[in-house]
C-alpha cells in the first residue's frame, strides 16, 4: 500500500493516455481471470471486491455488514459490468465499466487534491505513477533546454 496525493486530472490524464490505460486494464483483467478463459465470472469479480474491501471498511474503519446486504451489493456491481447480461464479463465490458467508474471518481474529485492509500497494483496508483513520470520528463526537458 502507498499513500499518494491524487486529483481528478491525474485520473483523466491516465484514461486519455489510451495505450497506458488499455494496457493497465488488460493487465488487471488478466490477473482477475483466474481460470484464463478470457471472461470474468461473478466469483472472480467478487474476489477482487473482497480484496479491495469495498463493503468492509468505512473511511478506513472496519464495519460489520449483514452478509446478505454485502452479497446484494456485489451482485449489483457485477451486473454493472456485465453489459450483455450473460453472466460473464468480457475484457471490453470490463474496460468500458472501469473507465466509467474512474471518470465518475475524477469528476467527484475535480481539482481537489486528496491523500489516498492506494493498493500497490491499483489503477489509481498507476495513474499517479504515470503523472510522476510525465512531470519528471517535463522537468528534465526544461533542464536540458535551459542548459543549452
Amino acid at each position: 500500500m502507498s499513500v499518494e496525493i491524487i486529483d481528478g486530472t491525474t485520473i483523466t490524464s491516465f484514461m486519455e493516455d489510451e495505450e497506458v490505460f488499455s494496457t493497465s486494464v488488460s493487465d488487471l483483467f488478466a490477473e482477475l481471470d483466474a481460470d484464463k478463459d478470457g471472461l470474468l465470472s461473478y466469483t472472480e469479480m467478487v474476489k477482487e471486491l473482497q480484496r479491495l474491501r469495498v463493503m468492509e471498511t468505512h473511511f478506513g474503519v472496519d464495519v460489520k455488514h449483514d452478509p446478505e446486504e454485502v452479497a446484494r451489493v456485489y451482485e449489483s456491481l457485477f451486473v454493472q459490468f456485465d453489459h450483455d447480461m450473460n453472466g460473464r464479463v468480457d475484457e471490453d465490458e470490463f474496460k468500458k465499466e472501469t473507465k466509467k467508474m474512474l471518470l465518475a471518481m475524477a469528476n467527484g474529485l475535480g481539482s481537489l487534491s486528496v491523500q489516498m492509500a492506494l493498493e500497490h497494483d491499483s489503477l489509481l496508483l498507476k495513474a499517479v505513477k504515470r503523472e510522476y513520470s510525465c512531470a519528471a520528463a517535463s522537468a528534465n526537458n526544461n533542464f536540458l533546454a535551459n542548459a543549452a
